[in-house]
């Protein structure tokens, strides 16, 4: 059961404490369960029509071709939630028009997603009054930017939660995990591999091709997964 803790960020009396491991639990329950109902099986990568599929069944309307610029510079995804109503997903027209930011399309709508799932229900339990509306337009609203979309700071809760959720659900732990121990047992690595070697990028390069994701993401979600680390690499078992 999720734990709650106090918001310090204002916009709730209380939040959501997810540890990782529990994101990447429900996830990969959450894709795998999809993908099986859908085609009887599970297999990476994830289409991008299947992302598309996913997020339609668990909001009101999705707008993969909306002009977002008048939230600002770098926005690419806005999560819209309305009391008593599903929630309303909106995805920047520049993503979906430029077959060069497939990749970007895949993280924003993914990221899109964690917040209909798991911070839709926040909205439902304190719902906004119309004063509040007015003075802050917006504040049913979670702005994406760029910059926030993979690997937002912990202090920005919401943000941080979405983020991990996107890597956890294009790149599913347990399906990672696998593709990283048969890269180190064929290369004779212990452990984790070093960020200090050319092996770091091999293996980006591994999980880039097996789950359509740019290097950026890739990495993000090696790291998290300690399965890169910072330190100097260790004795191979033949070396």
């Amino acid at each position: 059961m999720v734990a709650y803790i106090r918001d310090n960020t204002g916009r709730f009396q209380q939040r959501p404490h997810y540890k990782p491991e529990e994101l990447d639990r429900e996830c990969e329950g959450i894709i795998t369960s999809f993908l099986r109902e859908l085609h009887g099986g599970v297999s990476y990568p994830i289409q991008t029509e299947d992302i598309k599929k996913l997020i339609e069944t668990d909001v009101e309307d999705l707008d993969v071709y909306a002009d977002l610029s008048h939230y600002g510079c770098n926005v690419e995804g806005v999560t819209e939630f309305r009391a008593g109503k599903r929630p309303h997903v909106l995805i920047s027209s520049t993503l979906t028009e430029n077959d060069r930011q497939e990749n970007r399309l895949r993280t924003t709508l993914t990221h899109e997603y964690g917040h209909v799932r798991f911070h839709a229900y926040l909205w439902e339990m304190e719902p906004l009054t119309a004063d509040l509306l007015r003075q802050k337009p917006d504040a049913d609203k979670v702005i994406c930017k760029r910059d926030t979309i993979m690997n937002a700071q912990q202090y920005d809760w919401m943000e941080w939660q979405a983020g991990y959720v996107c890597g956890a659900l294009l790149m599913p732990k347990s399906a990672v995990i696998q593709t990283c121990k048969e890269y180190v047992e064929h290369h004779g690595i212990f452990g984790a591999v070093s960020q200090q070697t050319e092996h770091s990028s091999r293996l980006v390069e591994k999980i880039v091709e097996k789950f359509q994701v740019s290097q950026d993401a890739a990495r993000i979600r090696l790291i998290k997964l300690n399965q890169l680390t910072p330190a100097a690499s260790t004795k191979s078992l033949f070396g």
